[in-house]
């Protein structure tokens, strides 16, 4: 490559061992951040505000959206980058010590939550092809199927909605 030499690469990953080890890990992390800090499902999450709880909310959606909820690796990746830009606006914009990371299903839908201490509204910004930041709010508008802002006595919660395929409940013996 063109003015890369003496740059290590990426390695192929051709063999199932590689993968199987790299989804253990991930299985490992996944299952320390339940223990941690509890299922977002259950209840809020309470998530100490620095960049690296980014990784740790991604986890968790990813875990709660495929694992728990048994829907598409394409839901859950929009899921994971989703919550990852609603985190990061939490932890860069507000001041807060910590936030919260809710996620419902009911039928249809999954919903996300973030909740932060600060009243500050998020503003979708105007996005042009070279912006390198201010994108997070258009990707949640442009991925989500609804999402906004509910105001709270102390604080915020911010939130995006998907669609999602209907739970088939089997039906009983006729």
């Amino acid at each position: 490559m063109a003015g890369l030499e003496g740059v290590e690469q990426p390695r192929e990953r051709g063999s199932a061992v590689a993968t199987r080890w790299v989804t253990a890990i991930e299985d490992e992390q996944t299952l320390k951040s339940l223990e941690l800090f509890g299922n977002p499902t259950e209840e809020e999450v309470r998530l100490p505000s620095r960049p690296e709880s980014a990784a740790t909310a991604r986890r968790l959606t990813h875990s709660v959206v495929v694992r728990q909820w048994a829907l598409s690796a394409q839901i859950a990746e929009n899921a994971v980058l989703l919550v990852s830009e609603l985190v990061g606006n939490a932890v860069r914009h507000t001041g807060a010590r910590v936030f919260g990371l809710r996620m419902t299903r009911r039928p249809g839908w999954i919903r996300v939550e973030v909740r932060d201490p600060s009243r500050g509204l998020p503003c979708l910004l105007p996005v042009q092809p070279m912006d390198i930041s201010g994108r997070g709010l258009f990707l949640v508008d442009k991925l989500s199927d609804r999402w906004g802002v509910d105001l709270l006595p102390r604080g915020k919660t911010t939130w995006f909605e998907m669609r999602v395929p209907q739970r088939h409940s089997a039906s009983p013996p006729g």
